[in-house]
Formats: structure tokens, C-alpha cells, sequence
């Protein structure tokens, strides 16, 4: 009896022994790969970009209304410059671990795959998103960022390295992103559809945006020649890197979501682009105007003064204040990432500046190009008589025509709005009435999470800033 049972024992540690050998391979899920294809995390990266962007919390409250684009009503600290932390920590953490990192996955899953493109379009929204964390905060993680559980304390690099680090990654996209080889998968694409030339336009007018905005401090004229010469810029509008979001909630543009579908209707035109086109301060009667802005409960276009603390009352309430135009309040309205009409301008302060060549002449053309170019953004605007006055291009005011026009043609694109205007320092802006600071801010601080978890680093970071981690302390190509 025994000697039966242990035969019986022996058997059935065989069964668990061979049982336990094929275990994995037996009870793998075919629909729960371990690793995905690189192009699957393209969508949800560019997505999440225009998210944050986008959000009335984050490029409206810290953008729009900072650039004195949009004004608010009601539940205006932001506009005061009192900014929420949730909002500021969130623009970090969706840029860093949404965007860059998943940039930095898909790269190399390509590399794994040996998709050269996939490769080019993960370093060129890699790129643009370091590029657009260090414009906002500064001195930011970048050379030791993105290594996980290796490295959970990054130190804080300069702006200089994040700008040299993000112009050679943009010259392996642009290296990589060449249609010959191969394509991108259009379904996952939801920016150009899979168009590798498309892309390749984007991080070559990517890498002029970051050479001119750095270009107070280090100016690379015969780098920006070359991207002239190159053929690779944006042609036309038809080569804008934008989202275009879809017609419901939840995948409809934020600011829609917020104002139209959220009912928070707070968010109004501000009085200094008003006035700038509605005939007040004598410049000619722009067109864009009934674009960007409704008329009031009075049926005329009313704009709001930054700030003032304890609206809503008489003189600026929900109803004697023009709301956001309808057209900028579609729900498919597109996140823009870059926009031809943007460079136009560039173009023109890249030429009058003598970083490329031209000089007044092609300055003229680009300045022209980029104020047609912004009328047809904006729903196709009649033109006409537009150019008269102080528009036309005039070469002892050029560089206030153009950062001017550039920042009308901004509209709606709230932190690419208010970084270029803290760059140029075009148009005059006057500080938001009640501000809880006397200047218009220059950067976000650091969010507050990084004093515990990287303090030694967070404060190393701060004592290198002149003025400490504050609103008010400028960047580094603002010096």
C-alpha cells in the first residue's frame, strides 16, 4: 500500500512539475502584450500636449489672460496673479510624465523596431515639450530626467543646456524624419495623418521658434539661414501642426469644455486687444475682432481690464463684457502646437535683426505674409483697407509691428501667447489691476512637491536664480 502511494505522489508531482514549466506560455494573455507598438503612444502624447495647453486652468488662467488675451468676470485670482498649485503642478507633471517620458518610451520601442520615422516624431514632441517645461518654469530636470526608479532626484539643469539638448535632438528628427524612410501609421497620427514630410516641416520650424527665442542671449544667424535654405519650413498654413479635437465632450477642444459645455462663461475678451482693433487707439479697424469676441448685452464689442478685485459689478459684469467669440469657442477648434502664421513673424524679426538675409525687404514680406495669414485663420476675416496707418511696415518700428501683430495672431494660444510676449515685451502691457505683484509674471514657480521630493536639487535650482523661485524672476533669455 505504501509503495502505491508513493507512486500516486510521484505522479502528481510530474503533473505540477510539467504544469508549473509551461505555466506563462500556457496562461499568456494574446490581448495584453508586454510591449506595444511604438506609433500607439503617438496619440495619446500629442493629445495630452493639447490638453494641457489648452485647459482655461492652465493657457487660459496662466496664459490668455497673463498675455492679456482673455479677462475674467468672476473667480479672477489667476488673472491677479494668485496661480493654484494643482494647476501648476499639473502642467509639469502631464508634460513629464505624458509627454516627454512617453516620448522617451516610444523612441525607444522604435529604436527596438528600427522605425526610423516613429524615432523622428518621438524626439520632435520630446524636444517640444523640454522646450516648452524650461519657457515656462526655467532651469528645469533635463539631462538626468526620465530615468525612473534609477534616478528619482534629477538635478536642475540651465536653460542653455535644455536649449543645446532640445536643438540636437531637433536635428536627429529632422535627420530621421525623412519619407524615404518609411511612414508613419495614419490611425495613430493624429496630427498629419501620417504624413512623414509634415513632420519633418514641424521640427525643422520647431528648431527656428527655439533659436530665435534664445536668441538674446545666443544668436545662431548661420543656423537660421540654413533652415531658410533648407525648403524644410512651413510652406502654408496647410503644414500647421495642430489637433483638431472632435465635436463632444470629452474629446472636444478644453476651452470649449469648459465654457460652453461647463457653462463657466467667466472667461471674456480682454480690453487691450479690443482696443486695438476696434479703432480706439486710432489703428485701423481690424475685422478679426467679431472673430475673436461676441458682442455684449448691449450689441457692441466690450473688453475687460486685467484684474480688479470683486467683479462681477457695475462697470465689468457677465453681461456688459464680450464673451470669447464664437469661433473660438467651437468645440473642434484645433490645439496649435505651431502655426505657419507664427513663423511668418519670426521670419520677420529673424530678417530685420539681419540673422537671415533680406533685411528690410523680405522683413516687409514676412510681416505682410503673417498678418494675411492670421486674417485667414480666423474664419477667412475680410482684409480689405487693412493695410493702412501704423500697419503698414515701417522699418524704424518694425520690431513693435511685428511682435505686435504676432501677438493678435496668437489669440487663444495662451502660453505661446504670453512666452512670446515676455520675450519681446511687445505690446505694452500694464501690469493686471489688484495684482497680488506689481509686473506681469515671467515664469511659473516649481511645483511645491518638488521641495520634498528633490529638495537638494529644487533648492541648488533656487539659489541659482537671481530673485529665488519666484513669479517675477526672469528666465534666462529674458536677461
Amino acid at each position: 500500500m505504501k509503495k502505491i502511494n508513493l507512486i500516486v505522489l510521484l505522479f502528481i508531482g510530474l503533473v505540477f512539475v510539467s504544469c508549473d514549466k509551461d505555466f506563462e506560455e500556457l496562461n499568456s494573455n494574446p490581448n495584453n502584450p508586454t510591449s506595444v507598438p511604438a506609433e500607439l503612444l503617438l496619440g495619446s502624447m500629442i493629445r495630452s500636449t493639447g490638453n494641457v495647453m489648452y485647459s482655461t486652468f492652465n493657457g487660459g488662467d496662466m496664459g490668455a489672460c497673463w498675455a492679456q488675451h482673455f479677462s475674467k468676470v468672476q473667480y479672477n485670482d489667476e488673472e491677479r496673479y494668485i496661480p493654484r498649485e494643482s494647476a501648476i503642478g499639473n502642467v509639469w507633471a502631464v508634460l513629464y510624465e505624458s509627454v516627454a517620458a512617453d516620448a522617451n518610451a516610444m523612441y525607444e520601442l522604435a529604436v527596438l523596431e528600427e522605425n526610423t520615422v516613429a524615432q523622428g516624431a518621438a524626439l520632435t514632441m520630446k524636444a517640444y515639450a523640454f522646450l516648452l517645461l524650461t519657457d515656462l518654469y526655467g532651469d528645469i530636470p533635463f539631462t538626468e530626467a526620465l530615468q525612473g526608479a534609477t534616478n528619482i532626484s534629477p538635478v536642475y539643469d540651465s536653460q542653455q543646456t535644455v536649449y543645446n539638448g532640445c536643438l540636437a535632438i531637433l536635428d536627429d528628427a529632422i535627420s530621421k524624419l525623412n519619407p524615404a524612410n518609411g511612414s508613419l501609421d495614419s490611425s495613430q497620427d493624429i496630427m498629419y495623418g501620417g504624413d512623414v514630410s509634415k513632420w519633418r516641416k514641424f521640427a525643422a520650424s520647431l528648431k527656428f521658434r527655439a533659436l530665435m527665442r534664445m536668441s538674446g542671449k545666443d544668436a545662431r544667424p548661420s543656423e537660421m539661414q540654413a533652415l531658410v535654405n533648407s525648403g524644410l519650413l512651413f510652406s502654408s498654413s496647410a503644414d500647421d501642426a495642430n489637433l483638431v479635437y472632435l465635436s463632444d465632450a470629452p474629446n472636444a477642444n478644453p476651452i470649449y469644455e469648459s465654457v460652453v459645455f461647463g457653462t463657466r462663461n467667466e472667461w471674456k475678451i480682454n480690453s487691450e486687444i479690443v482696443e486695438r482693433m476696434d479703432g480706439t487707439l486710432g489703428l485701423p479697424i481690424d475685422n478679426r475682432l467679431p472673430v475673436m469676441a461676441q458682442e455684449n448685452a448691449d450689441g457692441v464689442y466690450r473688453g475687460k481690464p486685467s484684474g480688479i478685485q470683486g467683479v462681477p459689478n457695475n462697470d465689468y459684469n457677465y453681461a456688459n463684457v464680450s464673451p470669447l467669440g464664437e469661433f473660438y469657442l467651437r468645440p473642434e477648434l484645433p490645439a496649435v502646437f505651431l502655426s505657419y502664421t507664427e513663423l511668418q513673424f519670426l521670419l520677420a524679426e529673424a530678417a530685420k535683426k539681419n540673422y537671415i538675409s533680406g533685411g528690410d525687404a523680405a522683413a516687409a514680406a514676412y510681416y505682410q505674409s503673417g498678418i494675411e495669414s492670421s486674417f485667414a485663420d480666423n474664419d477667412g476675416a475680410d482684409i480689405d483697407a487693412y493695410y493702412a496707418g501704423l500697419i503698414v511696415y515701417n522699418s524704424s518700428t518694425a520690431l513693435e509691428q511685428i511682435a505686435t501683430q504676432k501677438w493678435i495672431a496668437l489669440y487663444s494660444q495662451g502660453f505661446e501667447a504670453w512666452i512670446e510676449w515676455k520675450r519681446t515685451g511687445y505690446p505694452d502691457l500694464d501690469p493686471a489691476i489688484d495684482g497680488a505683484i506689481n509686473e506681469i509674471p515671467s515664469r511659473l514657480t516649481y511645483p511645491v512637491i518638488e521641495q520634498s521630493l528633490n529638495a537638494a536639487n529644487y533648492n541648488a535650482a533656487v539659489a541659482n536664480m537671481p530673485g529665488g523661485d519666484k513669479l517675477t524672476t526672469p528666465i534666462w533669455w529674458m536677461n
